[in-house]
């Protein structure tokens, strides 16, 4: 952001020209502005216009076209998001306390009952993710995204083994927070129904209420220790937990998308959409950009204005999202990606709301 210090004058035509493009999503000419402080004293037409010039030299405005008005730059956004919130010294960045805000409006009592109305009859972690990223691609007419905490802390409680055809196995794992995790393996030996049953049983009986992470390095230390009496049993249950039915989503991390369609009128050449499009398709691009930005063992929100260094193509967007909780636990992020003419006071109210949910619409598993 340009390192400018504004009047009292300059602070008040910026800020009413970024709520004008937010309104209208048109470049705002200086007649627009001076209409609305035509009762006010030194904000005449020709004083607006030498306002607008000085916050255009200063890196604030963009104009268009020779003829036309001025449209906010991401700098200009990112001073008017510090003055609603709570600034934080990171580049672009703003840190906001849940439900905290300097000079934030409330969330509307309709949104909090639009929010809560669209929980319903949710109760297990992943679809409390899933009905995130529609929640918010909804009321912000941008991308909704949710993302799973990694699984590293999960707790199994309860895995099952289904054969499916030879050399293939439906590995179903249940964790303690409620996520179920489901996948195919491709073993290297036929195993019977009886193998499989005996394995499941195997581990239900001796990790259950065990982190995940262990369990692995606990099958390989007791085939080591007790291979003749255990041999057969172990060789398969290692073999399982080695084609993954233990890796939770590491390979892939769960995310949940919803809105490219909203990102398509955002008046954007063509070129320049496809690539922004391509660059918020490829998943792992986005659960990189979360990971980067939202801190999940700090309860803020976090606000990043102007994408442009995960891909130039994302320069028009903003990231608003927070960590989600439960138990004292990380569940992942909620996060809305949207241009940069986005409501801002009531999309930070949203997000931060949201995240906070989880902890009324799920149950704390037992310590």
């Amino acid at each position: 952001m340009p390192d400018v210090r504004l009047s009292q004058r300059e602070r008040l035509v910026l800020n009413t020209i970024i709520e004008l493009y937010i309104a209208t999503g048109e470049p705002v000419a200086s007649q627009a502005v001076a209409r609305l402080f035509a009762d006010r004293e030194g904000l005449s037409s020709a004083t607006v216009r030498n306002v607008m010039a000085t916050l255009g030299d200063s890196g604030f405005l963009d104009q268009p076209h020779t003829s036309a008005g001025r449209v906010p730059t991401a700098a200009a956004f990112r001073y008017y998001v510090e003055q609603i919130t709570k600034p934080n010294r990171g580049a672009g960045t703003v840190a906001v306390a849940p439900g905290v805000g300097s000079g934030e409006l409330p969330l509307s009592e309709a949104r909090r009952g639009q929010i809560e109305e669209s929980y319903s009859g949710i109760a297990s972690t992943n679809a409390y993710l899933e009905r995130t990223s529609h929640v918010l691609a909804l009321i912000s007419s941008g991308l909704g995204v949710a993302l799973a905490s990694s699984p590293g802390g999960e707790v199994l409680e309860h895995i099952h083994f289904s054969r499916l055809s030879t050399g293939r196995v439906l590995a179903v794992l249940v964790t303690q927070a409620g996520a179920v995790l489901d996948r195919v393996l491709t073993l290297d030996r036929q195993m019977t129904t009886i193998e499989l049953e005996t394995a499941g049983r195997y581990l239900n009986e001796n990790f259950h209420g065990w982190p995940i992470e262990r369990i692995r390095a606990e099958v390989a230390r007791r085939i080591e220790a007790e291979r003749e009496a255990y041999r057969q049993l172990l060789t398969s249950v290692d073999e399982l937990c080695r084609k993954g039915a233990l890796t939770g989503d590491e390979a892939e991390p769960t995310i949940f998308v919803e809105g490219i369609a909203n990102l398509i009128n955002t008046g954007q050449d063509h070129e320049r959409l496809r690539q922004m499009l391509l660059a918020l398709e490829a998943k792992e691009r986005l659960v990189e950009l979360l990971n980067a930005y939202v801190n999940g063992e700090q309860q803020e929100v976090r606000v990043v204005v102007g994408l442009d260094e995960a891909s130039p193509a994302m320069q028009d967007l903003v990231l608003i999202g927070a960590p989600a909780r439960l138990g004292g636990k990380s569940l992942g992020t909620v996060a809305v990606i949207a241009p940069t003419r986005i409501q801002y006071q009531e999309m930070i109210q949203a997000v931060s709301y949201i995240a906070r949910l989880s902890e009324r619409i799920l149950d704390v598993p037992d310590a």
